[in-house]
């Protein structure tokens, strides 16, 4: 990448530049899109012309206000499809953009670095935000002290293997009914409710990549029956791989039962309640000022 280069070219008055633009999704597949008539190729990425996606102008600030950019195009299944962007494929993917002259490659400035924000359909047409890397900036950091552990199931703070034999289950769904319920061969070794709160991710199939989350979870029959909050975007059919997560509610007899995780927890189950703040010492009661979990 040569920039210097690049800046003589714009000075010499007569310029051939485009714009080229690299998605970064979060399974790991690399697309690339530019707005010129032709195809380009750098860095080992394929930037296709022919996708009909653009770019407005990006609005970028030295501070930290996010910079304003928003991309626009088509649905097509040769670039972007709706089930990819309905799977959540391209949730906080990201995004990098150079300008380019198409006549020499190498000549190109990264001039963005960001990553996709919300994304608005409509009809055969989709807008995604772009975000700018001070978007992480924007986002509170501070630690609540409260009684429910703050760590996500799975996390770095957790320490939960979620993936690992008898904490999640890998199965091939049997029945689906309304979109919502779906039914796996039974399992034993998992206790009725164990993915309450939990997702269910689908590994194949036309929904590949959506996520739901769990509402109940039972057995019937000699089956597993999982119902969804909501319908998955992508759908779902007979025959799809799905792993189902367990849920976690943040009590702390949870976190030592079901997973023996204890030390990992991220609660504070003895602050005081109200209750406690409007006390005042009784004979009949316990004054010693001890842990009000016995």
């Amino acid at each position: 990448m040569n920039a210097a280069a690049l800046s003589a070219h714009l000075k010499s008055g007569v310029t051939t530049v485009c714009r080229a633009w690299a998605v970064t999704r979060k399974d790991g597949v690399v697309l690339g899109f530019t707005d010129h008539d032709r195809d380009l190729r750098f860095d080992d990425i394929a930037f296709h012309a022919s996708t009909g996606l653009t770019a407005r102008a990006l609005e970028q600030s030295t501070g930290l206000a996010v910079d304003n950019a928003e991309a626009i195009g088509a649905l097509s299944d040769a670039a972007i499809r709706e089930q990819d962007i309905a799977a959540g494929l391209y949730d906080g993917a990201a995004v990098r953009s150079w300008l380019v002259n198409w006549a020499d490659v190498a000549e190109r400035r990264l001039t963005f670095r960001g990553t996709i924000g919300e994304i608005e359909r409509r009809g055969q047409e989709f807008r995604a935000e772009l975000r700018g890397l001070a978007e992480a900036l924007n986002q509170p950091k501070n630690l609540v002290y409260q009684k429910p552990c703050a760590a996500v199931l799975g996390d770095r703070r957790c320490g939960v293997d979620t993936l690992q034999p008898g904490v999640s289950l890998e199965a091939v769904v049997v029945a689906v009914d309304g979109g919502t319920r779906l039914t796996l061969p039974t399992v034993q070794a998992f206790a009725p409710g164990w993915f309450i709160r939990g997702r269910v991710k689908v590994l194949d199939g036309a929904g590949q990549g959506a996520v739901g989350v769990v509402k109940r979870d039972w057995e019937v029959s000699g089956q597993r029956l999982i119902e969804l909050w909501q319908m998955l975007s992508a759908g779902l059919a007979i025959g799809d791989t799905v792993r189902v997560e367990p849920g976690c509610d943040k009590r702390l007899d949870t976190c030592r039962e079901k997973f023996d995780n204890l030390m990992n927890f991220r609660g504070f189950p003895d602050i005081p309640g109200e209750d406690w703040l409007v006390s005042y010492p009784v004979r009949a009661g316990v004054n010693d000022g001890g842990s009000l979990r016995r």
